[in-house]
C-alpha cells in the first residue's frame, strides 16, 4: 500500500468516529453512500444503454464504410447529387453525433452496472449536452413530430440520474440551496439580493435572475422593434413584431439579454469601448445563428439585411453572414449591451425585488412553465406552417389541431415580418429543388 493512500483511510476512520461523512475532510475517500450499489432497475437501464450503443456502433461503422468506399471509388455523385447540400451536411453531423453518443452510452451503461456513481453522473452530464444536439438536428432534418418523442424521454431520463444517482452530490446540492437562501435573506436586509456577493461580478447568475432577464427582455426587446418599426422603416404604421404564438414577446431579445449579461457580467466596470464592442460581436453572431435555424428547419424568415447598407459599399457583415445579421444591427447590438449593462441592469434587480419573498420560486416555476409551452406551441405551429406551404396535408390529430387553430392566414397575420420558403430548409420532407437535389 503507498503511503498516499494510508492518510486517506485514517482521516476517513476519524471522520466516521465524528460521525461525519467520509469525505467531509478528503473528497477521495467514498462515503458508506457512494458505496452503495446503485438499484436493480437503474442497473438495468444501463445495461440496456450499454447495449444501445454496442449494436449501434457496427451499424454506424458499416454506413460510414460505404460512404469512404463510394468516395474512394468516385461515386460521389451517388452519395451527394450534384453538389454538397445542406441536408447531406446536417446529416452527416448529425450521424457522427449520434456515433459519439453511441460511445458515450457504453461507457455511461458500464459506469451504472458497476456503481460508479460520480463517474456516471460525468457521462450523463456529456449525454444530456450530447441529447440536447441531437434533437436540434432531427428537428432541421424532420421538424416536430413523434421521431423526438424517444429523444425526449432520454433526456429526461438523463436529467433525473444526473440529479439523482450520486447521494452525495444530491446532499451537497440541498446544502448549497440552504445556504443559498440563507444568503439571499442576508442580502436582502442588506439592500444587495441579486447581486453577486463575490465582486467578481455586478448581478449573481443564478436561474432566478437569469429568468426574468430573459422575460423582462423579451417584452422590452419587443416593444423596441415595434417603436422602431413606427418611428423609422415604416413611419406611423404598426406592425406585429412577437416571436411567440401567445403574449407580448420577442425571444430572441430574452435570449440576447441573457448571453450579454453572462458574458458581461463581469466587465460591467471595463472600458465603455470593450462592452460595445463584446455586445456587437455577441449580439450579431447570435442573430445571425438564430435566422440560420429558423430558416434552415422551418425555412422562415423574419428579417433579410441588404448587403448595400452602407454608404457606397458593400456591408461585409451582410455577405459574411448571409443578410441574417449587418454592420448597422451589430453596432445596434453594441449600443443596446453597453446601455443595457451600465444602465438597465441595475434597474432591473430593484424590479425583480419587488417579487414578494415567498412567492419568489412559486412564481417563477409557474411563469417557467408557462413559456415553455408557449415556445413548445410556437415551434409545433411553424412546423405545421410549414408543412402547409409545402403542400404537405395534415397527417396527425396535431397538425389537424394547429391547421384548424392557426391556420396560414393566423400565422400570417400573428407573425408578420416572417415568409416560409420550403425550398431553403434543410428538411427531407421539402419540396424538391430546381436542380433536383434536396
Amino acid at each position: 500500500m503507498s503511503e498516499a493512500t494510508v492518510p486517506s483511510k485514517v482521516e476517513g476512520a476519524q471522520n466516521e468516529d465524528f460521525g461525519l461523512p467520509g469525505n467531509d475532510l478528503d473528497p477521495r475517500v467514498p462515503t458508506k453512500e457512494q458505496l452503495k450499489t446503485i438499484p436493480l432497475i437503474i442497473r438495468i437501464y444501463g445495461a440496456l444503454c450499454a447495449l444501445d450503443g454496442v449494436v449501434a456502433l457496427p451499424l454506424m461503422g458499416a454506413y460510414f464504410g460505404i460512404i469512404v468506399y463510394r468516395l474512394v471509388m468516385g461515386q460521389e455523385s451517388v452519395l451527394l447529387g450534384s453538389n454538397l447540400t445542406l441536408t447531406v451536411t446536417m446529416t452527416v453531423i448529425g450521424s457522427i453525433l449520434a456515433f459519439v453518443s453511441s460511445i458515450a452510452l457504453i461507457l455511461f451503461g458500464w459506469t451504472l452496472m458497476k456503481s460508479y456513481r460520480r463517474d456516471a453522473v460525468r457521462w450523463a452530464s456529456a449525454l444530456i449536452v450530447m441529447t440536447i444536439g441531437q434533437l436540434l438536428i432531427d428537428v432541421m432534418l424532420q421538424g416536430i413530430g413523434v421521431h423526438l418523442i424517444r429523444p425526449m424521454i432520454q433526456l429526461g431520463i438523463l436529467i433525473a440520474l444526473s440529479a439523482t444517482v450520486d447521494p452525495t452530490l444530491r446532499q451537497e446540492r440541498e446544502l448549497q440551496r440552504r445556504l443559498r437562501d440563507m444568503q439571499d435573506r442576508a442580502a436582502a436586509e442588506e439592500g444587495m439580493l441579486g447581486r453577486d456577493l463575490t465582486g467578481e461580478g455586478y448581478i449573481k447568475l443564478n436561474f432566478f435572475n437569469l429568468f426574468w432577464v430573459f422575460m423582462v427582455c423579451c417584452v422590452l426587446g419587443l416593444i423596441i422593434e415595434v417603436i422602431f418599426h413606427m418611428v423609422w422603416v415604416d413611419p406611423g404604421v404598426y406592425q406585429d413584431r412577437a416571436g411567440l404564438l401567445f403574449g407580448p414577446f420577442s425571444p430572441i431579445y430574452g435570449f440576447g439579454a441573457v448571453l450579454l449579461t453572462v458574458a458581461l457580467n463581469r466587465f460591467y466596470k471595463k472600458n465603455f469601448l470593450v462592452i460595445f464592442i463584446v455586445s456587437a460581436i455577441i449580439g450579431g453572431v447570435f442573430e445571425a445563428a438564430v435566422g440560420w435555424w429558423m430558416q434552415t428547419s422551418f425555412g422562415a424568415i423574419a428579417w433579410a439585411y441588404s448587403y448595400e447598407l452602407l454608404p457606397g459599399i458593400p456591408d461585409p457583415m451582410a455577405i459574411l453572414f448571409a443578410g441574417r445579421t449587418s454592420t448597422p444591427f451589430m453596432l445596434m447590438w453594441g449600443t443596446l449591451g453597453l446601455f443595457w449593462i451600465k444602465v438597465c441592469l441595475p434597474r432591473l434587480l430593484k424590479l425583480i425585488n419587488l417579487i414578494p419573498w415567498k412567492m419568489r420560486y412559486s412564481l417563477t416555476a409557474v411563469v417557467t412553465a408557462l413559456m415553455l409551452v408557449n415556445g413548445v406551441m410556437t415551434l409545433q405551429a411553424l412546423d405545421c406552417w410549414f408543412c402547409r406551404v409545402s403542400g404537405l396535408e395534415p397527417s396527425s390529430p396535431v397538425e389537424q389541431f394547429y391547421a384548424e387553430h392557426f391556420d396560414n392566414a393566423y400565422m400570417e397575420h400573428r407573425f408578420q415580418t416572417m415568409t416560409i420558403h420550403p425550398d431553403t430548409t434543410s428538411r427531407i420532407d421539402s419540396p424538391e429543388r430546381p436542380n433536383g437535389s434536396r
